[in-house]
């Protein structure tokens, strides 16, 4: 139990960087965009708008990441299970992010449904 400690530990010590970096990075490339376009429309540039995906393309999209991210999780972990019988507990894991995207596309499929009768 101290290696698994140790291992959160660090996890989460160079974890909590990246992500507060991943966030800054986020929004100083959304506002350098924005800056870019108020400064092409007072130069009297018209800037196409990008067009925003619907509710059901992002379920869908989020839902073939996370199927097409726990299928390839599951199978590093059965084909190190091979050497490591232990490893396929691990595999198991990778049964959450695959109902999850199993539920987006549910969502996405519920969302055109829904369009369809209104």
């Amino acid at each position: 139990m101290e290696g698994l400690t140790g291992l959160a530990a660090v996890i989460m010590f160079l974890g909590m960087p990246t992500a507060v970096l991943g966030m800054y990075t986020f929004y100083r490339v959304r506002k350098l965009r924005t800056d870019e376009r108020m400064a092409a429309i007072q130069r009297g540039v018209t800037v196409p708008m990008e067009p925003e995906l619907s509710e059901a393309a992002r379920s869908r999209r989020h839902g073939i990441l996370l199927v097409a991210g726990a299928v390839g999780y599951m199978l590093t972990f059965t084909i190190l299970a091979k050497y490591e019988p232990e490893a396929m507990m691990a595999a198991a894991f990778g049964a959450i992010p695959f109902t999850l995207g199993l539920g987006y596309f549910l969502d996405s499929a519920l969302i055109r449904r829904d369009a369809k009768a209104s």
